[in-house]
């Protein structure tokens, strides 16, 4: 599948493609780990990036060995990481330059996150970027979160534009498989190098690559 050019919208995911959000959740999962004298490690973070609410809470029932605490123990990581997000969220590498050219083309673009509302317009306005979206979707907003495609087909259906017609970025395996289920052309940022994202139609290592500016029809920053 090639890219639609030029795409009718592009979508972006928030956490660890738009935002280093995942600095804070990672301060986040390490706080509530030690807090149950245990040590939140990479392969912990590999397994938990880009879950919806739902299935995070029965990794971490798992991880923690405390079955039937999972929504309890998500309820506090909530807290946590609302916390961790005060300290700073930056653009990922590209993402500003990116966005710039984006409205400089006059091509609509919109978000869509696995996150909380809360979280999502904290992060985005924490982080300078909260202008540049008038549509932006939550895991509040739909009845199934990622890896479901629900969230893209919203995001499209609100921007009026055609799924198959339109582009998505995302840095994670679940966000990658939502993306591509609702139709869209999705490219792959793994924020986790060496992340593997079956079902991503490219593959680079950061929005600054020009792959990523002739995909969405822009000339290279």
């Amino acid at each position: 599948m090639s890219a639609p050019l030029p795409p009718h919208a592009v979508v972006f995911d928030n956490d660890g493609l738009l935002l280093d959000t995942e600095v804070a959740w990672t301060r986040a999962e390490v706080t509530l780990f030690a807090r149950r004298d245990r040590t939140f490690t990479d392969a912990h973070k590999r397994d938990i990036i880009g879950s919806s609410r739902a299935v995070a809470a029965a990794k971490l029932e798992r991880m923690l060995e405390l079955p039937g605490q999972g929504f309890a123990l998500m309820d506090e990581l909530h807290d946590l990481v609302m916390e961790e997000a005060l300290a700073g969220c930056p653009p990922r590498p590209g993402a500003i330059e990116l966005l710039d050219a984006l409205a400089a083309a006059g091509r609509p673009v919109a978000l869509a996150s696995n996150s909380s509302r809360e979280f999502v317009e904290r992060t985005l306005t924490v982080g300078g970027v909260r202008d540049r979206f008038e549509i932006v979707i939550s895991a509040d907003d739909v009845e199934h979160p990622k890896p479901a495609p629900d969230l893209y087909l919203e995001a499209c259906s609100r921007l009026g534009v055609d799924p198959a017609r339109s582009l998505a970025l995302e840095d994670s395996p679940p966000g990658v498989r939502s993306a591509y289920a609702a139709g869209l052309y999705v490219i792959g940022v793994p924020y986790l190098e060496g992340t593997p994202l079956p079902g991503a139609h490219l593959v680079v290592p950061s929005l600054s690559d020009a792959s990523v500016h002739a995909a969405v029809g822009l000339a290279a920053a």
